[in-house]
């Protein structure tokens, strides 16, 4: 079988996954913006989430529920840009 980019991307995209628990606990740029400014306090809640926090629900280890919680995003998205490109290229031909 030959390996295609996103057989590729994928697995990057799962590797990373693995690693998650290893990332910065500290507040990205617009969170840490948004407290020095002092209005973090006004920042609303999402309508909905998949994965809060993006934290695995039901799962003792917190680095085992991160690492859950990456690898089900990253092949939820992989799934629907997948599909939605089968659908644009049989659409095409």
């Amino acid at each position: 079988m030959k390996l295609k980019w996103w057989h590729v991307g994928l697995l990057i995209a799962l590797g990373l996954a693995l690693i998650s628990p290893l990332a910065s606990s500290w507040p990205d740029g617009l969170e840490r913006v948004a407290e020095d400014k002092g209005f973090i306090e006004d920042a609303q809640d999402p309508s909905f989430e998949i994965i809060p926090d993006y934290v695995f629900p039901g799962v003792g280890s917190e680095a085992l529920a991160t690492i859950l919680a990456g690898i089900v995003g990253t092949l939820l998205l992989f799934g629907l840009s997948y599909g939605l490109a089968a659908l644009l290229k049989r659409r095409e031909a």
